[in-house]
This record gives structure tokens, C-alpha cells and sequence, in this order.
């Protein structure tokens, strides 16, 4: 059983974590070059698909630390120093994505450029716009590099002594 719920949790890692990272990822520049060509329908379109991607996926996403937890609880690893700062880090990439990086991506496809900071309107800020795609691509980076190191932490864990 153990086998089995941890090739759930590992493909569900992939299947949903991997495309909420790259297409967040690939968000910031997208935004601004719907932002450079506010006339070019194919740029917010695609801006509209990245976005969805990452609310989507975001969503499946809740089934990597379901299966985690069944998967720990069978190896008995749930008091594991590297599973409870994997399940700390976790919980923080979700909280920036869910509080810092969809909201921003919302405030840019629905043309507001304070991107969730009330910061003014795509129309004649483009400075401010500009910032919020940087200040996005900034949370964005720091989601990305903690499911990085929580990916690391579940293939590494240090001190385990699960045979790994």
C-alpha cells in the first residue's frame, strides 16, 4: 500500500505542482507583453490560459499533501524532522500562491495594474504595471523555490532512517 500512495503522491506532484509552476512562471512576461499591446487580443488570451492554469491546477494540487500525509502515516515517518519542514514549507508555498501570486495574476487579467494593491489602473500607469509584474514575478520565484526545496527535502531527507 505504501508503494501505491506514494506513486499517487509523486505523479500528483507532477501532474499538478509542474504546471502551476511553469505557467506561473511564465505569467510575468506574458503580462507584460499584454500589457506593451493592450490591441493584441492573442496576449491577453494567453495571459486569461496561464492564469486559469494556475487556478486549475492550484486546485488538484490539494491531493500532493493528502497522499503525503497517507504515505508518511504508512511509513511511520510523521514525527520526521525533514517531513515536518517539507509539511511547513508546503504549507507556506501555498499560502504565497493562494495569497500573493493568483490574486496579483487576477488584478493583471481583469487590467488593473496595482495587481491586489489598489495601486491604480493599467491605463496610464504603466510604471506601476510594470512594478507589478516584477513584484508577481518576485512571489512567484519564491513559490517556485519552495517546492524546490520541499522537492529535495522528499528525496534527500536527511536523517531518515526509512531506508532511503
Amino acid at each position: 500500500m505504501t508503494k501505491f500512495l506514494l506513486a499517487v503522491h509523486v505523479l500528483a506532484a507532477i501532474v499538478a505542482i509542474g504546471p502551476v509552476t511553469v505557467a506561473a512562471s511564465m505569467f510575468p512576461p506574458a503580462a507584460r507583453r499584454a500589457l506593451e499591446t493592450p490591441d493584441d487580443l492573442r496576449a491577453a488570451e494567453t495571459l486569461r490560459l496561464l492564469h486559469r492554469i494556475c487556478r486549475a491546477y492550484a486546485l488538484v494540487g490539494v491531493v500532493v499533501p493528502v497522499f503525503g500525509f497517507a504515505t508518511a502515516s504508512t511509513m511511520h515517518v510523521l514525527g520526521s524532522a525533514w517531513l515536518i519542514t517539507s509539511i511547513a514549507l508546503t504549507a507556506l508555498a501555498a499560502l504565497v500562491l493562494v495569497a500573493l501570486v493568483l490574486p496579483r495574476q487576477t488584478a493583471l487579467v481583469e487590467g488593473g495594474s496595482g495587481a491586489g494593491t489598489g495601486a491604480g489602473t493599467a491605463a496610464g500607469s504603466g510604471a506601476v504595471t510594470r512594478q507589478a509584474t516584477v513584484r508577481l514575478a518576485m512571489f512567484t520565484g519564491l513559490f517556485n523555490l519552495l517546492w524546490a526545496v520541499v522537492t529535495v527535502l522528499m528525496i534527500v531527507r536527511p536523517g531518515s532512517t526509512t531506508g532511503a
